[in-house]
Formats: structure tokens, sequence, C-alpha cells
């Protein structure tokens, strides 16, 4: 591991290795080449001049990217997806004429996107279902013990333990319900060329227009959605507004995770809950006994991040000026 150069905390020292395989590169350009082939395979089931025997070259090339090739070429024509492109070419030198074939640069970037997004959610869904199974065993457990409650946090009426901790399941309970609506209604961009018109298809297929709309439905069902989950209207890009209400999920999550976190450390101070210490934790390089509660500290922390970056994508769904533009 490189010392000499800047590392995000984010991934180093935060994310767990599912979700940092699903946004690294390997991860990003793999996608980009399934939906290259699922491109191509779709236009030669519906008649266009792409053989099987070029399809077949495609696969056989899928997973082994040649990065310092794009990386070489990319020095050359500024241009992340066409440097792939001629490398997947170099690899697939009999495929090189039809990779990529009437599609824009959003075909695969949009697409993989969305691809990236959908699978962080499931994988975030599958986390907020087992943080509500441990708490709802937890309330269980505790739903006898009574407690000192707090409005304004001053001393109010009793409540349980048990209860109290139902107010940070519901919370997440709601969080759980709004990543449900976004994995419903996740759609790819499709093939929807510069304008969102489809005009470069419309040529490839002679005006065709129910080939064209095949050919979406085809490279949807490839890449593991429904014929129906494609965008019925789009500029170049797919609305932004969908990486914004992405965003928004997460931040009501972070949203949640913050309060409870919050609640943990005003309960350790009352010494009524402490966070685990582990036998040779150092609570403090000057005083060792104590013991803060780091790992609350810490959710609250990366929970304002969260909140914070949801502002990015609500500004950038604000610019996107006519087509698209790419701030």
């Amino acid at each position: 591991m490189a010392r000499d150069v800047y590392e995000s905390p984010l991934s180093a020292r935060y994310a767990d290795k599912e979700m940092k395989y699903l946004f690294s590169p390997d991860m990003k350009f793999r996608t980009w080449r399934k939906l290259w082939i699922a491109l191509a395979e779709a236009e030669m089931e519906l008649g266009l001049p792409v053989t099987q025997e070029q399809v077949d070259e495609l696969k056989a090339h899928a997973e082994d990217i040649n990065y310092e090739v794009a990386q070489v070429r990319e020095k050359v024509v500024r241009h992340d997806v066409m440097s792939h492109v001629y490398a997947y070419g170099q690899q697939c030198p009999g495929a090189a004429g039809i990779i990529h074939l009437g599609a824009t640069s959003c075909y695969v970037g949009d697409n993989t996107d969305v691809i990236i997004m959908t699978e962080a959610l499931q994988l975030i869904r599958n986390k907020l279902v087992g943080v509500i199974r441990v708490l709802s065993h937890f309330a269980q457990a505790y739903k006898d013990l009574p407690t000192l409650a707090f409005t304004h946090f001053q001393p109010a009426q009793p409540t349980t333990v048990g209860k109290r901790a139902t107010l940070w399941i519901q919370d997440l309970l709601m969080d759980l319900e709004d990543v449900e609506y976004q994995l419903s209604k996740a759609k790819l961009l499709g093939c929807k060329g510069t304008t969102g018109t489809q005009a470069s298809f419309l040529e490839l297929f002679a005006g065709d227009q129910e080939k064209v709309r095949q050919l979406d439905r085809k490279i949807a069902v490839e890449m593991g959605f429904g014929p129906d989950q494609v965008q019925p209207v789009t500029g170049q890009t797919y609305s932004r507004k969908v990486d914004a209400a992405i965003l928004a999920t997460l931040s009501g999550i972070a949203q949640s995770a913050h309060k409870f976190a919050t609640d943990l450390r005003l309960l350790c101070h009352m010494k009524e809950i402490e966070e685990p210490f582990e036998k040779h934790q150092v609570g403090s390089s000057a005083m060792p006994y104590k013991r803060n509660p780091m790992r609350s500290e810490r959710i609250c922390a990366l929970a304002r991040y969260v909140m914070a970056d949801s502002l990015n994508p609500a500004m950038t769904a604000s610019v996107q000026w006519f087509e698209r533009t790419l701030d």
C-alpha cells in the first residue's frame, strides 16, 4: 500500500469490502463491457450486421481489462469512453468495428451508474434489515425495564428501555421503506442516443421504431432488469433527479443513525448504557480509564457527511441545461 499519496478514510477505514468493490474500477469497467456485449447481442438479434463470432470475441475478453492500453490512449484522445472502446478493440480486433455501435458515452456511463447504485442500495437494504433485527431483539429483551424519559432533555414521565429502542427502530423502518421505494423504481437509461431521441438507432434500423424499443428492452433484461425498467423519456442522460432522490434516501438513513448515536452518547454520559470496551482498548491517550463513546461519535460524524453531501446532487439536477451539461 502506497504511503506517500492521499487515501480517503471513507474508503480505507469506514467502507466494507462489498461496497468498495461496487464502486471500484473493476466493477465499473467490467459493467461497461457487459453493456457493450448486451448492445452487440441485441443488435445482432434484431438484424443488424453483427455476427455471433464478434459477440463471442467480446465475451471472451469481458473480464480481462487492459487498463494500461486505455490509460495510454486517453492521454491522446482525452476521452475515457473512447479510450476503453479502443482498448477493447485491441483485444477483439474482429469485433472492433461494432463495439459501441450507435451509442453515446452515457450508454455505458449512466447505465453503469444505475446498476452500481441499485446494487449498493440492495446492500444497504440488507444492512438496514440486520440493524432493525438486532434492535428488535434488544427492545424485546428490555421492554419491561423502566427508565426515566426525557423531553427537551429534561426529566419527564417514565418509559422503558425497550420502548425507547422502538423509536430508533421506527425511524429505520421508515428508511427501509424509502430504500424499497427507490429500488422499486430503478430504471436504466437504455439506448437513447446523444439527445434522447434515439436518432442513431432509428437510422441503424431504417426507421423501425419497434426494433429500437425492443433494443432497450433486450438490454435491460440482459443486465438484470425487467423489460419495462428503462427510462421512457431522457435527454442524453437519465434525469439527475434520480441521483438526488437516492442521496435524499441515504440522508434519511444518516439522520436516523445520527439520532440513535446521539441518544447513545447521552446515555453513556449518564452511565445508563455503555459501548463495548475491548480488553486492550485505550479510552484516552492521557486518561486510559475513560470510556469515550467512540463508535457513536464516529456514526455521528459520518452521518453529518452524508447529510451535507445530499445537497450536491440536488444542485447538479437543477443545472442540467436542456438535454444535459457536464458539471
